[in-house]
């Protein structure tokens, strides 16, 4: 079962969680398999990152006759969503626009994916701010620098 919970995944343990997410329940063999395969990394480092996953609480692990299987406790739609608050939480509000814009432009993206952003911009739109105000710390952007 998934949990409603934000955990802060990195970017090492991302992948381990990508094989869980796409298998809904995988072995830790397979895991291993995958991950040796796609990343180059050694069995040990696998291991190390499925339990920090399993005391971070994204994973839960059962044993099926000798196999452990590994399945997620976090969506992995919860995960992108925990992702993206937390870049966002990076930049001054004011550049929030162009960080989109440049992931936008970098996005392998389908005409229906840009359809649907079409929309959400233009329903956006309609409760749009003038300018959108910088909410950090003086001191943390040039906005309070240029200010004096």
């Amino acid at each position: 079962m998934v949990m409603n919970i934000q955990i802060k995944i990195t970017d090492a343990e991302w992948e381990v969680m990508r094989v869980v997410w796409a298998h809904g329940s995988v072995t830790s063999r397979e895991i291993i398999e995958i991950l040796e395969s796609k990343m180059q990394w050694k069995a040990p480092t696998i291991k190390t990152l499925k339990g920090r996953l399993v005391e971070k609480g994204a994973l839960a692990t059962s044993l099926e006759g000798r196999k452990f299987i590994y399945t997620a406790k976090v969506s992995e739609q919860e995960s992108m969503d925990v992702y993206t608050e937390d870049i966002l939480s990076r930049v001054c509000n004011k550049h929030n626009g162009k960080v989109i814009a440049d992931l936008v432009e970098e996005a392998a993206m389908s005409k229906k994916d840009i359809a649907s952003l079409m929309e959400l911009l233009q329903k956006k739109s309609e409760s749009a701010l003038e300018v959108v105000p910088c909410e950090c710390v003086t001191g943390q952007c040039g906005c309070h620098l240029h200010h004096s």
